[in-house]
């Protein structure tokens, strides 16, 4: 299969025609109007700073039904006794510099770039880019940020600077969106960390139809607010041992 190259038009060849490992097209721009239109078609950005834009659409595609959420025992634990300050939308920039800058096992430098830094900062302020954010004394400790379109959340990355704090707020996301009737929460590629969570590699096409039944809804654009007994504990007074 060629790899495409975009122009300033706003368009993308379809996803099936992706490369094996998911590259689909180079080039193109960071615009508000088409990232949300890559989203929109099953299509995002992964590169660095000593690359050209690179979109991607891999097949399987990793996903999570907000419904089939699992939390194992030792995270179950940390959800009854941590004293995180849960909340949506307040530091958007802060957790996604975090995410930047927060090393990673494996990984040398980081795909999220000064420009896809700003471009996902302008989404935020339009409305369609999203921050779950743990707070421990005052002090931004962990998070999780992505893009919404109708009743699809599409993770971007997340940090930790204390215990559990990114798998903390990534429940509290999940239930979150399990209770305003999300159909998905794109994951992108498999890693073990998701798959703890009940996250599973897809046939492109199933998240492909997954993805159009999320975007006949209305988008619930930003800022969003979570639910008053998620602040604290994801599970509210409903976690067994």
């Amino acid at each position: 299969m060629p790899v495409y190259g975009l122009t300033q038009d706003l368009l993308f060849p379809p996803p099936e025609l992706a490369e094996e490992d998911g590259l689909l097209a180079v080039g193109g721009d960071l615009r508000p109007e088409r990232l949300l239109l890559a989203y929109s078609d099953g299509i995002f950005p992964w590169y660095n700073e000593d690359s050209p834009i690179l979109w991607f659409s891999p097949n399987p595609r990793m996903m999570l039904h907000p419904s089939e959420l699992r939390v194992n025992r030792s995270l179950r634990k940390a959800l009854r006794k941590h004293d995180y300050e849960l909340r949506f939308d307040t530091h958007f920039r802060e957790v996604i510099e975090a995410c930047a800058e927060t090393p990673r096992e494996g990984q040398d430098g980081t795909w999220i770039t000064s420009d896809m830094l700003e471009a996902y900062c302008e989404l935020f302020d339009l409305g369609f880019a999203h921050c779950i954010e743990a707070w421990q004394d005052d002090r931004l400790v962990g998070g999780v940020y992505g893009v919404s379109l109708g009743r699809g959340f599409f993770g971007e990355s997340m940090f930790a600077h204390a215990s559990n704090a990114s798998k903390i707020a990534f429940v509290a996301l999940t239930r979150q969106l399990e209770r305003w009737s999300f159909c998905l929460i794109d994951c992108q590629v498999y890693t073990p960390h998701l798959a703890h969570f009940g996250a599973t590699e897809r046939p492109r096409a199933e998240f492909l139809q997954t993805l159009k039944a999320a975007l006949r809804h209305d988008t619930h654009r930003g800022p969003w607010q979570l639910d008053a007994d998620l602040t604290h504990t994801p599970y509210g007074q409903t976690i067994t041992s």
